[in-house]
């Protein structure tokens, strides 16, 4: 009974390390372009079709520390590829809105369309969270394309 009893506190400690190790992996507003304007070559390069494989993979280059990146229609307004939400792809998103009422999904549209790439910010939940935190999120525009990737940080 004994060794079970120090068995589960020294896993308990080793998932806490583990857990709080992993939480101080946040990502930079930097990663997040650098990562967006990859994506975006890479769509260039392979097309959609050919890009969605590693676009779309949970454990591929563009899901990294704590964030990822996605990929928006400009037109339809609809997620095209999301490696951690795939359930999300080929919804609707521009009415979504922050708890503040901001339709962030339509900003990140309306970014892509008119600058061509810029950040939005906006209120949204951290993982395993039910509280909005400050987010916010890098948007760029695939050049010549209707397509726009998109990464963002909590702040």
């Amino acid at each position: 009974m004994r060794k079970k009893i120090i068995l589960t506190l020294l896993m308990a400690l080793c998932m806490a390390f583990t857990v709080s190790a992993w939480a101080a992996e946040t990502a930079t507003k930097q990663e997040c372009e650098v990562k967006c304007k990859e994506a975006a070559a890479l769509i260039q390069k392979l097309g959609l079709e050919g890009a969605k494989a590693q676009l779309a993979d949970p454990k591929g280059p563009f899901v990294w520390k704590d964030t990822y990146v996605f990929v928006l229609d400009t037109e339809n307004s609809t997620n095209l590829i999301h490696p951690v939400t795939p359930g999300l792809v080929g919804k609707p998103l521009a009415g979504l809105k922050d708890v503040n009422g901001k339709m962030f999904f339509a900003e990140f549209i309306n970014v892509a369309k008119t600058a061509g790439q810029g950040w939005v910010d906006y209120m949204w939940p951290k993982p395993g969270q039910e509280t909005p935190s400050a987010k916010t999120s890098f948007v760029y525009r695939v050049p010549g394309q209707n397509i726009a990737t998109v990464a963002g940080i909590y702040e």
